[in-house]
């Protein structure tokens, strides 16, 4: 379960990741997320984390939302969303994937296996 967070900046709390490969230390700080059709005309929700200050948008794939409410009967939440997004950036930063632009696109199926693995996909 997630604690009820007041602001959207609390949504996630600050966390730090190291790549396994380089070793590198990347600080991560939550900021925001919106719907990306009218900022972007992307089919996503945007979440923005700073990555050592930099900013980050992790663009989750809007069908994924749907298909999460069929399967379990209720939508993902502002905070869950954002959970998911740093679950994400998490793992990518920890495979030494270089962050090349400023968004990493996040697919339909990735969306939902990253919802069951934290649990709020049963």
């Amino acid at each position: 379960m997630i604690p009820k967070a007041q602001v959207m900046g609390e949504f996630v709390a600050p966390f730090s990741v190291r790549s396994r490969l380089t070793r590198e230390e990347h600080t991560v700080r939550f900021s925001h997320l919106w719907s990306a059709i009218a900022t972007r005309h992307s089919d996503t929700i945007d979440c923005k984390f700073l990555v050592n200050g930099r900013g980050v948008v992790v663009a989750l794939a809007h069908p994924a939302f749907g298909e999460f409410r069929e399967r379990a009967g209720r939508p993902l939440t502002d905070q869950e969303t954002a959970a998911l997004a740093a679950a994400y950036l998490r793992e990518y930063l920890e495979s030494d994937r270089e962050i090349s632009g400023a968004t990493l696109a996040v697919g339909r199926e990735e969306v939902l296996r990253l919802a069951g693995s934290l649990g709020f996909l049963r």
